[in-house]
């Protein structure tokens, strides 16, 4: 089995290069939904996210209030360190579990989308990585059709890579600024 690691900035495409690897039959493994699963109520990590953080981050329903954690994690670099060491060994475990699922099914390539690939030293475990990038501009249009604030970009921003050394350090680079056929174009000639 082929395995890609498959990393981007936010709003850069990351979701867009999931769903249309996973058409073609690629198994796709995604890491956020790893880490929202990870911290649904009754999850250990999500007990651990309150005693870390304090109880104002856990909803009157049980679960993570995501916004509050965000404004606590993006604005203080030692806090951001330690939700990564509370949620990042439990994401890696999981998709390295799903991974080998993927190689018993029989699979012949899967794709791991990973936002920190290269930050949390993850390339080691693939045959090629890829990057998803576009232009800061798009990016920050893209976010704000989200609903996003520019400080909330910065600050996302601020806890990556920068996009230009993502693509220096990925095997390929997918450019998104196009539509989705050229998109799934450039997918194509990598996997």
């Amino acid at each position: 089995m082929k395995v890609f690691g498959l990393t981007g900035g936010i709003g850069m495409g990351k979701s867009a290069a999931a769903k249309l690897l996973a058409e073609r039959g690629v198994a796709v493994i995604d890491t956020d939904l790893i880490a929202r699963q990870a911290v649904e109520p009754g999850e250990p990590a999500l007990r651990e996210l309150a005693v870390q953080f304090g109880e104002e981050v856990i909803g009157s329903d049980g679960g993570l209030i995501r916004e509050k954690l965000a404004q606590i994690v993006f604005a203080d670099p030692e806090s951001r360190r330690k939700l990564e060491a509370i949620l990042h060994p439990r994401i890696r475990s999981a998709w390295l579990r799903q991974l080998e699922l993927s190689r018993g099914e029989g699979a012949s390539e899967a794709v791991v989308v990973i936002p920190l690939l290269f930050e949390t030293n993850a390339a080691v475990h693939f045959d090629a990585t890829v990057c998803v990038a576009c232009s800061a501009r798009t990016q920050e249009e893209r976010l704000k059709i989200r609903g996003w604030t520019l400080e909330q970009i910065e600050q996302r921003r601020r806890a990556q890579w920068p996009t230009e050394k993502k693509m220096d350090a990925a095997d390929y680079v997918v450019w998104t600024e196009g539509g989705l056929q050229v998109h799934a174009a450039q997918l194509r000639r990598i996997i």
